[in-house]
């Protein structure tokens, strides 16, 4: 069986307890063949000209990106809130072809995510590296705040937590300077009561890397923003560059909406006083119409890096929207050069907008179009391997061992719980980003049992998802159904059923495109019938949902005996 120890495919730290003990629910399992993800968005259509790439570099939700330089290549970490496993470390030799390595919380006992809201949990991680260690900072909304996890292998195993206590706020991020002195940043709220809503500060204390806590005086380099004047708001997702003696503060800035930015300071002194760039903000996109062509708004949380022919590029989140202000792919994972000018760092132009290919890293050996995580693509899943792909998920840490790749070799067989959607634990539904805004999923299955609910969900939290199912009717028959879920208090919608006959092999597929989204279903290999068309996607978006989430599609089943 594989289920809630799916990705701890490393040894346990030492010192780790033991694994949180797992049963298999008593359901019958429901056995899916395959998965097939499909995308086909027009940014992506153009030929990608030589010695180019495509933006972004992470398609889909991967917010919060943090970078790294290492041992030659390149690691990258995101936010991923409630998901299971967490903060996935991702590899590249040239900063477009991505691949995932692990996570940094990939055991059960690391974090517990029960009872938190699916925007909850792990916010915003920051990876360095120093002397042979890898080093992840982070922060866990709602349980348990700041920590830091450790590794010697991106791979894993990572540490368990340890945590700091006397730390409060969000966004750590490590600096190390030349002298080997470490260096803890973080958003928290300023010396006094904050003058707004949004008000916060940067502080700085010094790290102590033998007990990995915090020492010392604790000070404040940046209040409210870079224009204090104009009360900026949410100052946060620090990080320190030490470039030509300057210490080179960036900092996001406006909130990870429309307003988003990245703007930076610097100083002769790793304690300041740092002084803001006058051409504050070095990214942002809100200044560009709303009504533009393939828009990308709300970019921001950028960490920057340097490359082996010593020029700099950026990493950073934006999100792709259809109808000025929707998004069902969450806020992705963005790559731009940096230019420098007197000392100072640049991103983008002021009014430019973020460009969907732009020329490559000069390092970069293979062609950009076999790069995994952009373009359009198709994806597919035999249920073939002793374990999951990496890029399933689970909401939440599971508790009970119900995703099985061991008991029908070739199949997933998922032994349903009898929680829905909606819960606040862990729901028997594994968990893919949707990656584009014109997409097909599809999957084959088993009919399940009496009793079982089972087919495919498309999620965008416990309050907002559609659940292409199937049960079986009291004849005998097969019962397919489309349920909706469209906000908190509102009771789930069956929008279309069809009863069909009893049948060994089922076929389901949710399409979407942009707003729009449809569900079809065929028997055995006979053709697609659709069952519902012309759904309300905004359903899936972000911007309806509220959160930091994107849009996730799989395999679901449900016990409702």
């Amino acid at each position: 069986m594989i289920g809630a120890l799916a990705f701890a495919t490393q040894a346990p730290a030492a010192g780790a307890g033991p694994p949180a003990a797992v049963t298999t629910p008593a359901a019958p399992p429901v056995l899916y063949d395959w998965f097939e993800y499909t995308g086909r968005d027009r940014a992506f259509d153009a030929p990608l000209p030589d010695g180019h790439f495509r933006n972004p570099i992470l398609a889909g939700f991967h917010s919060d990106p943090s970078i790294v330089a290492a041992r030659g290549k390149f690691y990258l970490v995101h936010s991923t809130f409630t998901y299971f496993p967490g903060i996935p470390v991702f590899e590249s030799e040239d900063l477009v072809h991505w691949t995932q390595v692990g996570n940094a919380i990939h055991r059960p006992d690391q974090l517990d995510f029960d009872g938190l809201g699916l925007s909850r949990g792990v916010f915003a991680p920051a990876i360095e590296y120093h002397e042979g260690v890898f080093y992840v900072v982070n922060t866990a909304v709602d349980n348990g705040g700041n920590f830091i996890v450790t590794a010697r292998d991106p791979a894993g195993p990572w540490s368990d937590p340890v945590w700091l206590p006397e730390i409060g706020g969000i966004d750590p991020s490590l600096f190390f300077d030349d002298d080997g002195r470490a260096y803890l940043l973080n958003n928290d709220e300023p010396e006094g009561p904050p003058r707004y809503d949004g008000h916060r500060a940067i502080w700085l204390q010094a790290f102590d890397l033998d007990t990995l806590q915090p020492f010392g005086p604790r000070e404040v380099l940046v209040d409210g923003g870079v224009k204090p004047e104009e009360n900026p708001i949410w100052i946060e997702g620090p990080h320190i560059y030490k470039v030509d003696g300057w210490y080179v503060l960036s900092n996001a800035e406006g909130g990870t909406g429309p307003q988003h930015s990245q703007v930076v300071l610097r100083s002769r002194d790793v304690w300041g006083p740092y002084i803001p760039y006058a051409r504050n903000p070095i990214l942002t996109q809100r200044d560009l119409p709303e009504t533009r062509d393939l828009p990308v708004t709300n970019a921001g949380h950028a960490d920057l890096v340097e490359g082996p022919d010593g020029r700099w590029w950026a990493v950073f989140l934006a999100s792709r929207n259809y109808d000025v202000s929707h998004y069902n792919t969450g806020r992705e994972t963005f790559l731009l050069p940096v230019t420098w000018e007197d000392g100072w760092p640049s991103i983008l132009p002021p009014d430019a907008p973020v460009p969907y290919v732009l020329p490559a890293p000069s390092w970069m050996a293979r062609p950009a179009e076999q790069a995994p995580m952009t373009g359009n693509f198709t994806w597919r899943d035999a249920f073939d391997a002793p374990t999951l792909e990496r890029a399933w998920m689970f909401v939440r840490v599971p508790r009970h061992d119900w995703a099985d790749l061991a008991s029908h070799p070739g199949r997933l067989a998922i032994h349903p719980l009898p929680e829905g959607l909606d819960t606040l634990g862990n729901p028997s539904f594994l968990a893919r980003r949707q990656q584009h805004l014109v997409f097909e999923a599809s999957t084959a299955l088993a009919a399940p049992a009496t009793g079982i609910a089972a087919g495919m969900a498309a999620f965008q939290s416990g309050n907002h998802w559609y659940f292409l199912g199937m049960r079986r009717a009291g004849t005998g028959a097969l019962e397919l159904f489309v349920e909706r879920a469209t906000g908190v208090d509102r009771p789930v919608e069956t929008l279309a059923t069809q009863v069909v006959a009893t049948a060994t092999d089922m076929r389901l597929k949710i399409a979407g495109d942009e707003g729009r989204i449809a569900f079809a279903y065929a028997t055995g290999d006979g053709d697609w019938q659709w069952l519902l068309r012309d759904a309300d996607a905004t359903v899936l978006s972000t911007e309806r949902t509220g959160g930091f989430v994107g849009a996730t599609l799989g395999p679901y089943a449900r016990d409702e005996r």
